[in-house]
């Protein structure tokens, strides 16, 4: 991985925590679910990056960091279906 590669990363990275701290702020505010799923998504982003960096993985392809991303963007779907779910009824 060149420095320009690990640079970018960690701006990536820092990026995708600070959009975490930016929607935990909404999720104390509302204590809606939705949020803490956009949190924990921008979170494990930031991990997997860090951890490209820190692993020396020359290619985005290796599939612990796909699975992490994978899982990550699969937690928006699960936000964004339970935000449109019909409310129960009693």
């Amino acid at each position: 991985m060149s420095t320009l590669d690990a640079v970018m990363s960690g701006a990536i990275a820092m990026a995708a925590a600070l959009l975490g701290l930016f929607f935990l702020r909404f999720w104390r505010q509302t204590r809606d679910s939705f949020f803490l799923y956009f949190v924990a998504c921008f979170w494990l982003e930031a991990a997997s990056r860090v951890a490209a960096v820190a692993l020396r993985y020359d290619s985005e392809d290796v599939p612990l960091l796909y699975g992490v991303r994978l899982l990550s963007y699969g937690l928006i779907i699960v936000a964004i279906w339970q935000k449109n779910r019909p409310p129960p009824k009693d």
